[in-house]
Parts: C-alpha cells; structure tokens; sequence
C-alpha cells in the first residue's frame, strides 16, 4: 500500500511528463520553456486537444472559435452570476461551470475553455459593485480576460503576461485536480462533470490554494523590514513558507523560472511594481538560503505559485480570484486528460485495505 500514491504509475499518456529529477516539463513533445517564449494560450488548446476533440479547428479558425465561445458563455451563464454573492469567487465559478451540459464535441470543450476566462473577471465584477463586461470575440483570449475584468484595453506586454501564464500551467502530469477529471472521465459522465471534479480538487489548498498566501507573507515582511528575522521566526513557528517546495520537483520548479522572467519583463515594460518585485528576489534569496542551512536534506526552492502571486497581482486580479485564474489555464489540460481516459483508458477503480474491526464470530 502506498498511501497517496507516490511512484505509482496509474496510466500512460501524451498529455505531459514532469521530470522532478532533472526540473523539466515537457507537454506534448514540446519543453515548457519552448512553449512559453512562443505560444498564445489559444495554441495550446490546440496543441492539448489535438486528436481528442472531433471537430476542433486549428490556428486562427481555432482563435475565432474561441472567441465565440466567449461570448456564448457570457450570453449563457452570467446572468444567473449575480446570484451567487455569498459564496467564494471559485464557489462560484463552480456553481456557473455546472449550468453547462455535458458532452465530449468540440463545442463542448471549447465552451469550457472560455468559461473560466469570462466568469472569472464577471464574478470578480459583481463582488465589486460592477456589471460584467461582455467578450470581444475577436481579441486574443488573454486579452479579452483582462478587458473582461478592467473594463479598458491591456497593453501588449500585459496580455503577453497572461498568455505566458495561461500557457505555464496549462498542464502538469497528473497532479490532484487532473486525476480528479480521468477518475470522473472514466465513468464516461461526460467533459462538464471532469471539469467539475477537478475544479473541486483545485480549491484546495494543498493544490490551488496557495498564490494568495505568497502575497500575504510579502506583505508581512515587507512591515518588518527584515526578511531573514521573520522567515526565521515562521520556521521556529513550524509554519510552511508559501510558495517553496513541490511535490515532485527536487530542484528547481521550471514553471517558476519562466513566471519569474515574465514578472521581469511586465515590471520593465510599464516602470511600476519595481520595489514589489525587489522584495520578492530579496525574499526568495533568503528564504533560500535558510531553508538550505536548516533542511539541507529537503529541496525546497520556489514554485510556480510564488511569482504567480506577483504577476496576477500587477495584472489587477484580487487574491481570492487567484485559483480561478489558474483554473482558466489548466481547464485545456484537465479536457484533454478527460478525453484521453474516456477513449484510450478503462474504468478507474483501485483497491483499499481495510483496516477497521473485523464483525464478531459465532464460537
């Protein structure tokens, strides 16, 4: 028995390999860094759907489609947003996701691509006081979300943010959420109640959680005025330093190198957050070296939340909509491991050992 299934390989897939060892990802043949310098986030639903999807376009038909996805969505499933003001914004985006029927044909998926990416910036909206924004069908996707959530037009250099993102976390072997859709997948219920299960597993914050607390944790150093005495002290307390360590990785999270140049470039390109993202390189420095000196057989370096905090943070998303925004990029993963169960795997159904008492026997 190994409990939580480390080292147990539960299928094979072309979806994407996640070398812990060596620090690299690789999705659909292509390494992570490869595809972050070169590819908008509607490529990479091409990319992740090709061959499981019948009937998904390619390119910029694949764009178009996309973008009316969009609206559809809107048309569809804002409305009834309005009504969801108790609960949280990823609740919510729950609640919305589970107005859509579900199917497995390209319509279907694309729909459920562009959910998150119009409910997130609309929820967000509501919480605030304001009236969603409809989609522009013909923006890029990372764009539209941002105008989606601003009311105003991004520049260039911050939808490139996004789409970097977007394309970074698109998917990640299979972690909690992702083996939440095939476990669900593989029921053949359909690519709605995978992407359900799998936003369910992504609220919690061993797995989603997580970019908020960054922030949180710079905002409480940054009072302080000393990193090292305060990283100090939360390790004396027995706390976790967000946004270090992973699972898997035993160097260097991949995913986090690439947010880093990102946070770099938005930063260099507007002349804003500049002290923002000192503090967070000064941070991470210490935090490092510390948890060197004090775990030295543990890796522990930073993950792909810790620059994720700062960069939706600079691109205006509040932190309680952080997993939602994560969700609207690994929504393409999470569909094509769906797919890629229901046609090519069998029902999921591992054993348990049982350990409780035993009924007594007659004599």
């Amino acid at each position: 028995m190994n409990n939580g299934l480390d080292d147990v390989v539960a299928t094979e897939t072309v979806m994407s390999d996640v070398d812990g060892l060596a620090g690299r990802l690789t999705i659909r043949g292509h390494s992570l860094d490869d595809l972050a310098a070169s590819s908008r986030y509607e490529d990479l639903v091409g990319l992740l759907l090709d061959g499981f999807v019948a009937g998904l376009a390619q390119s910029e038909e694949l764009a178009a489609d996309l973008g009316e996805a969009r609206t559809r969505v809107f048309e569809q499933l804002v409305p009834a947003c309005a009504g969801l003001g108790p609960l949280s914004v990823t609740e919510a985006l729950r609640a919305a996701l589970a107005q859509l029927a579900d199917g497995e044909d390209a319509a279907t998926a694309l729909r459920l691509v562009a959910a998150p990416a119009v409910l997130v910036p609309a929820i967000v909206r509501l919480r605030r006081g304001q009236a969603p924004i409809a989609p522009d069908a013909g923006a890029g996707h990372a764009a539209d979300m941002l105008r989606m959530l601003r009311g105003a037009d991004a520049r260039p250099a911050e939808a490139a943010a996004l789409d970097i993102y977007l394309v970074t976390v698109s998917d990640h072997g299979l972690n909690a959420s992702t083996f939440a859709a095939r476990v669900v997948a593989s029921t053949h219920a359909g690519l709605t109640s995978s992407v359900l299960a799998a936003l369910s597993a992504l609220k919690g914050p061993l797995h989603g959680g997580a970019p908020g607390p960054v922030l949180d944790m710079l905002d409480a150093i940054a009072a302080t005025g000393d990193a090292e005495a305060w990283l100090e002290a939360a390790l004396d307390r027995g706390e976790r330093l967000m946004g270090f360590g992973h699972r898997v990785y035993r160097v260097r999270d991949p995913r986090a190198e690439a947010l880093k140049r990102s946070v770099q470039r938005l930063f260099a390109s507007g002349g804003e957050g500049t002290g923002r993202l000192a503090l967070a390189e000064g941070v991470e420095a210490a935090a490092t070296r510390i948890l060197a000196r004090r775990k030295p057989d543990r890796p522990l370096q930073i993950n792909v939340e810790f620059y994720t905090a700062l960069l939706l943070e600079a691109l205006g998303f509040p932190r309680e909509s952080f997993t939602g925004v994560f969700a609207a990029g690994r929504v393409a993963g999470w569909i094509g491991h769906a797919r890629e169960q229901a046609l090519y795997g069998r029902l999921i159904r591992p054993q348990s050992r049982y350990v409780g008492p035993l009924p007594d026997r007659a004599a």
